[in-house]
This record gives C-alpha cells, sequence and structure tokens, in this order.
C-alpha cells in the first residue's frame, strides 16, 4: 500500500461507524444475503472509492459512421451480430497508445507509473451474482470478429456459472457499458490497479445544425471517462475523448 493510500485508509479508518438499525420496528422488511460475488466486489468498489481521487469528464460523440460501418460489417461477413462495444474496445486501443498515461498503473510507492505496453481491456459484464469484468488480452492483436466472439463467451460464462480469476486478471483498462438500459451519464469506479475507466450509455438521435444551417439528424454516444487525478489530468481526459470521436469517423482503421 503506498503511503498515500494508508493516509486515506488511516483517516475512513478514524470515522464513526454506520449504525446497525433495526429497520422492522419501522415495518415490514425481507432481509437477503448478498451473493458472494457481489460482496467481494463491493467490498473492491469500496475501497477504490475511498482511496483513489475520481474525476468524471463527461462527453459525446458522434458515432452516425460507426453504427453505419457495424452493420455493414454483418452484413459482408454474415455474422448475425457484430457489437458495438466491441468497436468501442478498438477504438479504446487506439486511444491508449496516443495517450499511453492512461493504460498505466501507480507503483506501490505512489511516486511512480507502470506504463504498460500492452493493451488488455476489461469489459464489466452485470451477472445475477453481481458485477464481473472479463479481460480481452491483447486486443490490439484481435480483430473484431476474434474480439466479439471471445467477448460472448466470456459474458455467457460469466452469467452462467461465472469466471475463474485468470479470465479477470491482468487488465490495463476497463470499458462500463450499459447500453440500451438507458441513462445520460454515469460515474464508473476505476477498477484499481488500473487509472482509468470508460463508461458508455445509451445512443440517442440528436438534431445537428451545420455549418450553412442545415439540420440533419446525427447519432451520438454519451461517454463517461472516469480518471485517477494522481496521474491524470483534466486537459488530458478532454483530449482523449477528442482523439476518440476523431478514430470513429474512420471506423474502417478499427477492422484491423
Amino acid at each position: 500500500m503506498s503511503n498515500s493510500t494508508k493516509k486515506m485508509a488511516d483517516h475512513f479508518a478514524g470515522l464513526p461507524p454506520l449504525q446497525d438499525i433495526d429497520h422492522s420496528l419501522f415495518g415490514e422488511v425481507e432481509v437477503q444475503k448478498l451473493p458472494r460475488a457481489q460482496f467481494f466486489g463491493g467490498q473492491i468498489l469500496a475501497r477504490n472509492w475511498a482511496t483513489i481521487p475520481h474525476v468524471t469528464h463527461h462527453d459525446e460523440v458522434d458515432i452516425t459512421r460507426l453504427e453505419d460501418y457495424r452493420k455493414s460489417l454483418v452484413a459482408q461477413e454474415g455474422r448475425t451480430r457484430v457489437s458495438l462495444p466491441v468497436l468501442v474496445v478498438k477504438a479504446i486501443v487506439a486511444c491508449l497508445k496516443e495517450f499511453p498515461k492512461f493504460n498505466a498503473s501507480l507503483d506501490s510507492t505512489g511516486k511512480k507509473i507502470v506504463v504498460k505496453k500492452f493493451y488488455n481491456i476489461g469489459m464489466a459484464v452485470d451477472t445475477p451474482n453481481g458485477l464481473l469484468v472479463p479481460v480481452i488480452k491483447d486486443s490490439d492483436t484481435k480483430d473484431v470478429f476474434a474480439i466479439d466472439d471471445e467477448l460472448s463467451a466470456l459474458a455467457s460464462a460469466a452469467r452462467d456459472k461465472g469466471l475463474p480469476m485468470d479470465k479477470m486478471e491482468g487488465g490495463s483498462f476497463t470499458l462500463s457499458s450499459i447500453g440500451n438500459l438507458g441513462g445520460l451519464a454515469f460515474t464508473p469506479i476505476i477498477n484499481a490497479p488500473e487509472v482509468a475507466i470508460l463508461g458508455a450509455t445509451k445512443s440517442a438521435w440528436r438534431a445537428t445544425r451545420c455549418d450553412n444551417d442545415e439540420v440533419v439528424w446525427r447519432l451520438h454516444l454519451p461517454l463517461s471517462l472516469s480518471y485517477d487525478h494522481r496521474v491524470i489530468n483534466g486537459a488530458d481526459a478532454a483530449k482523449f475523448l477528442s482523439y476518440f470521436n476523431q478514430v470513429i469517423q474512420r471506423p474502417e482503421v478499427l477492422l484491423d
């Protein structure tokens, strides 16, 4: 544990404990036990939230061309699907190569960062037993179809019987996509020892005024980038998502 993390942990240790209240005094209740995975995952999330100075940068990117390209891939390759998050993963890899500080971890002293030369992207998956984060290893060397197949298999296994630890270790950056469930923005919690996480919510069509004052409809994807402020500054986050938007305007490069 770094000195800064230990000091913060000591600070929270000095706070008064939460009250243990008998809620049945006020009305009917039902006591349910948290699933094991959710309990331990919650402990980790609480630690990360309490010990990492989070900042979240919210933005929207135009995915009109990206969505058209995704649909064309499905038709051309005769596949039943190519999910949007898979293309987002490939765009993330491109951004991490341009901004390597986002693909790093603080060392145990809190004085150095370990910049990773690999691109292992975690994908948060909601399961009946809690949140699990399978990791797509070497995402830079796999095409969108390989990533789509691997993610589908890992997500199915996670929801069915859980995942072994080796399938959730070694991540360098995490994507948390809540897809069509809705929402405009949220604050994803950093998956330590990573230093950043990207959240994506439901895409929506928005009227956009062009330079000639013509109004056109464009599909926008809301993004929420949480980052460790000890390593990353606000300007870095803004540049990261700006570059992300540039990358997805050329979706054909994501096929490699």
